[in-house]
Parts: structure tokens; sequence; C-alpha cells
């Protein structure tokens, strides 16, 4: 590993933050420097943000605990036209009223992970500050020069969906002059010389610096970080039940939010390869004390979980809300339901992974019938370890099953348990 000047560098390398950068010695020697003001850009497709987002935010909340400015960049503007990365078809459009509440809804979180008070405190911008004031044939003049057709349609965003005949509109095509150009008006405005994002942005953000070079003359740089993965070869932050959102708001519609309980059993439910890792990324744990629970095996490794779990949601939710969680699973889980009464079915460990969920609620007597518990999914009221069922499809995996128990409800009174043995 390199040995960096700065304390950015070092923390973000360590961590596991670094994929690709633009110019790894250029950005350590001006973070060493002194405070270095950088972004990331979050378009507003969805009224949340959720987990997959989390890495990101925890950068800002490095650059500034390493002294940088972070810049919050809200999609006010580039929402409008919409990300073609990583996409395979054209996002739907937004109409002006939908991002502005979704807007509402994603600004919630930030203040929980990077400090806006003070002359040097974080700033939330929006670029539709200055993209929907842009007069469309001078943009053309003084930014479409700078860009050429050859280099644009090697991007991969774009030759992905050329090499499989997928259609790419001409909006989706100035998406990457729009981002760009969000580069140049930040450096302009407020000096920030450094953007991050997921290795999906690394066409955007080589642009962005390029751009800023030619029409700022600016020394700015790039910074992703790698595509966050779990131990099974999922995507980070998507489970059986859907996105794990940051929002514990149901305002803003009941596909959008997660209940403290439901976040703190996310992280409860980490892999056991994968917690060293994630302590890295997703809390403040020192290295040292993250290598002492890399080092435990068998059941030891719950209590990783269990802390890993309590610090994620203390950051998100706060400590009352973590502790409460951590009690709740207590009583439910490891002590196996009994002080609740709750009925147990035991099932061998190898018939419960892969049993699918409406077999299961009638295994407990839960449900009458399959008919019946498909049903209750419909209504909302089927739950699995406190969270609802979306599919009939769904069946239990390794990672529900929690000190070998399996949780399942229907409505608020109805509960059983299903025993590995």
């Amino acid at each position: 590993m390199t040995n960096y000047q700065s304390e950015l560098m070092t923390t973000l390398t360590e961590r596991g933050f670094l994929y690709q950068c633009t110019d790894e010695e250029g950005l350590d020697k001006a973070a060493s420097e002194g405070g270095i003001t950088g972004y990331i850009g979050f378009d507003c497709t969805a009224p949340s943000l959720h987990v997959g987002s989390l890495v990101q935010i925890m950068m800002l909340r490095h650059l500034q605990r390493a002294g940088g400015r972070p810049l919050v960049l809200l999609g006010g503007g580039t929402t409008k036209i919409g990300d073609p990365s990583m996409k395979d078809k054209t996002r739907p459009i937004l109409t002006d009223e939908l991002i502005d509440k979704n807007k509402h809804g994603i600004k919630q979180v930030f203040s929980k992970f990077i400090d806006f008070e003070g002359p040097d405190g974080a700033l939330l911008v929006d670029n539709a500050d200055w993209l929907d004031g842009l007069g469309y044939i001078k943009f053309l003049r003084d930014v479409g020069p700078l860009f050429t057709v050859n280099r644009m349609i090697t991007m991969e965003t774009v030759k992905r969906r050329l090499e499989n005949e997928l259609p790419m509109t001409f909006l989706e095509f100035n998406y990457p002059l729009l981002q760009s150009y969000d580069f140049v008006e930040l450096n302009r405005r407020y000096g920030c010389t450094l953007q991050l994002g997921g290795s999906d942005q690394w066409g955007n953000i080589t642009t962005g610096v390029d751009l800023s070079r030619r029409m700022e003359n600016a020394a700015c740089y790039g910074f992703t970080t790698p595509l966050i993965t779990t131990a099974s070869g999922g995507k980070m932050g998507k489970t059986a039940d859907g996105a794990v959102w940051l929002n514990a708001d149901p305002s803003f519609g009941e596909d959008y939010f997660r209940s403290p309980y439901e976040y703190w059993q996310f992280w409860r439910n980490t892999d056991d390869a994968d917690v060293g890792k994630f302590m890295k990324l997703f809390t403040d744990l020192s290295l040292d004390e993250i290598s002492k629970y890399e080092a435990m095996e068998g059941a030891d490794i719950n209590t990783a979980k269990i802390r890993l779990a309590n610090e994620a949601t203390t950051m998100l939710h706060g400590a009352d809300a973590a502790k409460k969680a951590e009690m709740t699973a207590l009583e439910t889980f490891e002590k196996g339901g009994i002080s609740e009464g709750l009925p147990t079915t035991e099932i061998l460990s190898a018939d419960l992974v892969g049993l699918g969920i409406l077999a299961a609620t009638a295994m407990l007597g839960l449900a009458a019938s399959n008919g019946e518990a498909r049903r209750h999914i419909k209504g909302g009221a089927l739950k699995l370890n406190d969270v609802k069922v979306e599919s009939h499809e769904r069946a239990i995996e390794s990672a529900d099953i929690i000190d070998g128990i399996v949780k399942i409800s229907v409505g608020k009174k109805k509960h059983a348990l299903l025993k590995a043995v």
C-alpha cells in the first residue's frame, strides 16, 4: 500500500474506498496542504437514498473529518435528463413536482453523517440553480467544442448500449456534458477540486476533471469506489424485500422507508465474511478494533454483527433507536421467543433454507393454506423477521436465520418461530 502524506488518502485507502483515482499523488499532495473541497452528486430519482449510496456519504464524512469541506450536490437539474450509467434502458421522465418531493426526502439523510454548521460546514447545493438557466446555444458554443463524439462513444455507458443494440436518446447523450459542467460551476463558485463517486461514474468524473482544466485551468481530481457486493455476490443494499432505504419517514410512501429496527436487522444479518469489510466502510470504529472483530470465529462472530448493527444504526437513527432494536432482537431471537410465549416449530436446517414463505406460514399454523398466506402478503400483513414480505415467491435464506431462529408474523398479534435443528 502506498504511504500517503494526507489523512484523507490514508483513511480512504486503508478502509477500502479506493478503486480508481485520476491522480493519486496530486490529490494526496493537495489534501495534505489544507482543506480540500470535494463533492458527490445525488440525482433525485426517489424520495430516499438507500444503503447503496451510503458508501458515498461515508466518503464525505471522512473528507470532513480530515479537514476538508464536503459539498452535497442534489441533481435537481440532471434528474430531468436521467443518468444512463449502468442502465440498459432510458429512465422515466419525472415531473418537476416529483423531483421537488424527492429532493425534500433525500435532504433529511445527510445531516446525520456530516456537519452543515459553521463557516466551514458542509454545503448542500442543487445543480438546477445553474442548469435550469443555461441558454442552449450558448452552452453548446462554450462546452460543445470541448467534447468529441469519438470519445463519448467509447464511454462504457454509451458503448454498452451500442454493442447491445439498445437505444440511447439524444437527451441521455447530453448527460455527461451536464455532469461535467457541474464540476466547472462548483469549482467557480466554491473552489471545489475533487469529485467522488462510484465506479459507474468514472467516465462522467474524468470528463468533468478534463472540462474543468480546459475551461478554468483548474487542477481537479476524481476518485471512485469499487462496486460494493456481499460475500454471496449480491449487490450491497438489496435484499429479498427490496432496497434498504435510509429514511425512516413513512410519509414519503411505504415503499421508500425502513424502520430503525428493520435497518438494524439488515446489518445484523450481514454475512460472516463481510463483517470486517462493512465495519471499515460503514462505521467509525478504528482499524485496530475492527481487526479484533475480524479474528472472531464461530458463535463469537454474532458479537461483531451486533456491534456493526449498533454502530450503523446509531449513526443514522441515534443510540436510543439502536439499543431498542438490539433489545427487541434479543427478546425475539436470542431468547427463542420464550419471553413472549411464541409457538416454536423445529425443522432441519437443510430443510429450512429455501423453504417458501407460503409453506412456512402454513406450517406454523398462521394460515390455513397457501392461498390464505398469499392474501396476507397482498394485504401487507405477512412479515418475516418483522420485515414485510413483498412477494409470494419469497423463500427463507441463510441470512434470515438468526441464531437458529426465523420469526414469521401475520398482523400485529400472530407470531410464531421456526427453529433450525
